[in-house]
């Protein structure tokens, strides 16, 4: 392991975030905005960005913008904030994102789930494979939502390809995850638990080191604190964060997560920090329902 992987797979045991990507009046993507808003997660003490992920609304965007996103946020980053690219889609279109975030000074990219309706065990590996061997020097970490996948076709994977440094993990079961990370090998990848806060706690209890978070748009104090009372072991500490943030989580994961992004994005609505806007097949917030999550954006910000 290179001293380069090493600093890359520090840098993911913590609270990956995932901006938002915000939208103009016009429909294109909001550059001075995106910037104000990765601007407000650095301040906030965010050590690293996940350009072009789910909250990002990575599969509205077009490959022109998925590039543009790219761009601003490593430009944004510079040397405060370590930078993890969403890629994905076809294998060429997959490898031609990770070669230009590379190109731009991105060190690390995560790999979306295989968006296909027939992934078979051996098809994921050579997926993974073919990308990860197309970017040597670059940390890549796959993104697993595939509760059928097999640790050890993970570990068959890294055999092959040493720079796949960390995983996020993002089947909603505990105890699946303790068995495929000790089954992959649980100190050979950085575990970071893809479905955020609400399985955080239960997450690094068998062995994740960090969490994704689409709240940390929201208020990123809330999710470093968080973080930090799983570091030191206090479970009671992180629960209380937890038990914070259920509401809000909740919202979210309604009706099969059909309000992922369009919340988070209400939240930064009701602050003044964006407009409401998502992309198709997301859609914004009613009216009707917009009071309550402005109500538990305010709370954090007191």
């Amino acid at each position: 392991m290179t001293a380069a992987f090493e600093a890359q797979r520090a840098a993911l045991a913590d609270v990956v975030a995932i901006p938002v990507t915000p939208f103009a009046a016009d429909g294109t993507v909001d550059q001075d905005t995106h910037r104000t808003l990765l601007r407000r997660l650095l301040d906030g003490g965010i050590g690293i960005l996940t350009p072009n992920g789910n909250t990002g609304e990575f599969y509205a965007l077009t490959p022109q913008e998925r590039q543009l996103v790219t761009e601003l946020t490593i430009d944004e980053a510079g040397a405060r904030a370590a930078v993890l690219v969403g890629v994905g889609h076809d294998v060429p279109t997959a490898i031609a994102s990770a070669r230009h975030a590379r190109d731009h000074g991105a060190r690390m990219v995560m790999v979306h789930q295989p968006v296909h309706p027939y992934v078979s065990q051996g098809g994921w590996v050579d997926y993974h494979r073919a990308i990860a061997e197309a970017v040597p020097d670059l940390g890549v970490v796959p993104y697993i939502r595939n509760a059928q996948l097999l640790g050890a076709r993970l570990a068959e994977l890294a055999d092959d390809c040493p720079n796949v440094i960390g995983v996020k993990y993002a089947v909603p079961d505990a105890a699946r995850f303790a068995a495929f990370a000790r089954d992959a090998g649980l100190e050979r990848f950085v575990w970071v638990a893809g479905l955020a806060e609400p399985y955080a706690p239960s997450y690094f209890s068998a062995g994740a080191t960090g969490f994704t978070s689409g709240l940390v748009n929201v208020a990123p104090s809330v999710s470093l604190n968080m973080i930090e009372a799983l570091r030191s072991g206090d479970y009671p500490g992180a629960m209380k964060v937890w038990e914070q943030i259920r509401r809000f989580e909740e919202l979210r994961a309604a009706n099969g997560s059909a309000n992922n992004v369009t919340i988070v994005k209400e939240a930064l609505a009701s602050l003044g920090l964006c407009r409401r806007d998502v992309r198709p097949p997301s859609k914004p917030l009613p009216e009707s329902e917009r009071a309550e999550v402005a109500a538990i954006a305010a709370g954090w910000s007191i």
